[in-house]
């Protein structure tokens, strides 16, 4: 990994089908890119409305096959042509009837690298996502890409420590944490829980949300994409809590080290003491 990543994020609004939607997202990914970003995150379920405010069936067909979909195949093609890192985060079907929130990450070659599936699920007012997904299975992998090693952690997942630390402890030097998140439930926590988890696990955090109401309910998702940096401090602004908008900047690596050196948080943790929080 050299010493500075040009990293994206694309903040979109609903558009009314899936179709523009993903035609949306390519269009900015190639903006990103004509700024030079190196890697790029879609935000959560990014090709359709945040359908978890209701419970219906029909949005089951919003599902598709990583990495045989369509969705996944065009993604990779995006990527090859770019040279651009893809995180792009999909509603996965495993079989008939077994659904995951899942993202894809794949490599600025158009290399399919593997994926995440989102393991804490909520069921509260507006999310009501164990209608739609089961809890993901394959732990807290972190990908070896073209701009070093990256892991992703998906919005809910957010208010748990345990996973940020997974990934830092398995060598995350970004962590993308796709988001649907609204007004009056948590926005207050957005500028805090992230800068936290950046600084207790001394990496870069990219954090994506969405913009505007959906027709499905009156979620107010409020935007405010943005990169926090091992110290906790935002990598420039905020984006726009009401705006589609692309953020691109340019997170330096060896703060990283200086990070690590000054404060030493993973020489000083102390897993043997451990024990009991895995029990509970």
């Amino acid at each position: 990994m050299s010493d500075l990543v040009r990293a994206g994020l694309i903040q979109q609004r609903w558009t009314g089908d899936k179709e523009s939607m993903i035609a949306n997202a390519v269009e900015a990914i190639g903006k990103a890119a004509s700024q030079g970003a190196q890697v790029v995150c879609l935000q959560e379920l990014f090709y359709g409305p945040y359908f978890c405010q209701v419970q219906d069936t029909d949005y089951y067909s919003y599902t598709e096959g990583i990495p045989d979909g369509p969705t996944t195949k065009l993604m990779q093609e995006v990527a090859e042509r770019h040279g651009v890192v893809l995180v792009v985060p999909m509603y996965e079907v495993e079989q008939p009837g077994v659904y995951y929130n899942t993202a894809a990450v794949i490599d600025a070659d158009g290399t399919y690298l593997g994926k995440h599936r989102k393991n804490h699920i909520p069921q509260v007012k507006g999310f009501w996502e164990k209608f739609y997904f089961r809890p993901g299975n394959l732990g807290y992998p972190v990908f070896d890409t073209a701009v070093g090693r990256i892991g992703v952690y998906i919005c809910y997942e957010r208010h748990f420590p345990e996973g940020w630390r997974a990934l830092g402890l398995a060598g995350a030097k970004i962590v993308f944490n796709p988001s649907a998140t609204s007004r009056g439930l948590s926005e207050y926590l957005w500028r805090l829980e992230q800068p936290a988890a950046a600084v207790a696990n001394e990496y870069y955090v990219g954090t994506i949300n969405r913009v505007g109401v959906e027709p499905l309910g009156d979620n107010d998702f409020y935007g405010q994409s943005y990169f926090a940096d091992p110290r906790g401090q935002l990598v420039g602004e905020a984006a726009s809590d009401t705006e589609e908008e692309i953020v691109v900047r340019d997170l330096d690596m060896a703060k990283l080290a200086e990070v690590r050196d000054l404060w030493a948080f993973y020489r000083d943790r102390r897993p043997d003491s451990y024990g009991p929080l895995a029990e509970a």
